[in-house]
């Protein structure tokens, strides 16, 4: 893994560095240079799994494997899951031919330049803090999950209620108190050269666990396939 931490997310042109981490969906370790030079890769860079927009983008990756992968676009979700937690967590909810890998360090998160945000009363220097006064002011809308938008914490709330999801000690882990950490999901090429992306970082919040666009993955995926 890279050492060099950058101070905002990579962007198309950029080449995205290499990562080695433990392998959720098998034995044994993935590294993105495992791709590099054979085909197109998805990457997303969630938060744990006991954020349950997180478990929608990863459930979401899932379904759009088969379409990426008859582009010859291969897909990774990455969760700051510890592994074994992971594992047990996806016995349970499939997600077929997905890789999926764990890295509760958030190493990865930070070498593609995605900020740990701190949550402050009322002061934003987004990306790096966001007052709970705006966090309030933002709307998440899921259409047939929740009644109607509303702001990040109170949907999230609802969406955990939801699902049941039992907090572990595991997940317990890789909580840092007081702060989030942003997530995105990047497009490489087959050389490993960013070519698109959806992060939580762009549009000043307003992207806070947001579902990526479908047609605006496929129509980036058209100009990287084959």
């Amino acid at each position: 893994m890279s050492a060099h931490y950058l101070d905002h997310p990579l962007q198309p042109g950029d080449q995205a560095p290499n990562f080695v981490l433990d392998a959720i969906s098998r034995e044994g370790k993935i590294a993105l240079d495992d791709f590099r030079g054979r085909r197109p890769l998805l990457v997303g860079l969630f938060r744990g799994l006991l954020c349950p927009f997180c478990r929608r983008h990863v459930a979401a990756m899932a379904q759009f494997n088969t379409a990426l992968r008859e582009k010859g676009v291969e897909s990774l979700a990455v969760v700051n899951t510890p592994v074994e937690r992971a594992r047990l967590y996806f016995r349970y909810h499939p997600i077929p031919g997905l890789l999926a890998a764990s890295d509760p360090e958030r190493a990865s998160h930070r070498a593609f330049g995605l900020p740990l945000l701190e949550f402050t009363e009322n002061e934003t220097d987004w990306p790096r803090k966001v007052g709970m006064d705006v966090v309030m002011t933002m709307r998440v809308d899921r259409p047939g999950e929740l009644p109607e938008p509303m702001d990040p914490a109170t949907a999230g709330d609802l969406l955990s209620e939801k699902d049941g999801y039992e907090i572990t000690e595991a997940d317990q882990q890789v909580r840092v108190p007081g702060h989030m950490q942003l997530i995105g999901q990047f497009l490489l090429d087959r050389e490993g050269v960013v070519r698109w992306s959806f992060t939580e970082v762009d549009g000043q919040g307003q992207n806070m666990c947001r579902a990526l666009n479908p047609e605006e993955l496929m129509s980036a995926v058209s100009q990287v396939a084959h």
